[in-house]
């Protein structure tokens, strides 16, 4: 093919749909700097920076535009896990219930990959009178535990999960990285308690994210705790 061959067929197909010249930036940018360079250096196109400019601010806010949807999108999502979550709390008829309800559904609502529940004991590690027997979600802990843990008076702490605090979630070192920590008010006379979420995505949980869905969920927690702790 020729160039002369080439000139006919481009521009038979340019005549044939200009909408499409216009629509490609690829293109439009190609003719653009071809038009600069056949001025040479000595000519200053105003239109032509005007028209980047114009196509960098435009390449921003698409930027943004997406960036707003998809944080739209991700609070939506949030929302309704949290409301399924809420919603698999209410329905267990005991408290060996609810702590299957918790480990299991729960947490796959979440879409976290590992979830314990703290509970603080004056009796220390491992003798909570019986219950970290009923269920492996359930962590019976010294007093002072929650406040040592989280390092924090927070009511929730998002953050990279630290180095060494596998052992809580029963797994190996790394297969963890990011971890959600809700304290647990049970109300006067009774030590604090608190609610842990892991997952394995590093992104998972981040200081950056909002945390008023989490302070919500562990209010519903906090509820229901104190209902099957007063039926004990």
């Amino acid at each position: 093919m020729t160039k002369a061959e080439l000139s006919d067929a481009a521009r038979a197909a340019i005549l044939a749909d200009p909408q499409a010249v216009l629509e490609d930036d690829t293109l439009l940018a190609a003719l653009i700097s071809a038009d600069e360079a056949a001025r040479g250096p000595n000519v200053i196109d105003l239109r032509g920076i005007a028209m980047q400019r114009m196509a960098d601010r435009l390449d921003r806010l698409e930027d943004t535009h997406r960036s707003v949807i998809a944080a739209a999108y991700d609070s939506i999502t949030g929302t309704r896990q949290v409301h399924r979550a809420v919603l698999g709390l209410l329905e267990a008829g005991s408290f060996s219930g609810f702590l299957d309800d918790l480990s299991g559904p729960v947490r796959e609502g979440l879409r976290v990959d590992a979830l314990r529940l703290v509970l603080e004991s004056p009796e220390g590690d491992g003798d909570g009178h019986g219950l970290d027997s009923l269920n492996h979600v359930l962590q019976v802990v010294p007093e002072s535990f929650v406040h040592g843990y989280m390092g924090s008076e927070e009511p929730v702490v998002l953050r990279p999960l630290p180095d060494g605090v596998e052992a809580l979630y029963a797994v190996p070192p790394g297969a963890l990285s990011s971890e959600a920590c809700l304290r647990l008010n049970l109300g006067a006379g009774r030590l604090p308690a608190m609610l842990t979420m892991a997952a394995a995505d590093p992104t998972h949980f981040t200081p950056q994210h909002g945390t008023d869905l989490m302070e919500f969920f562990a209010q519903v927690l906090e509820r229901v705790l104190q209902h099957w702790l007063r039926q004990a």
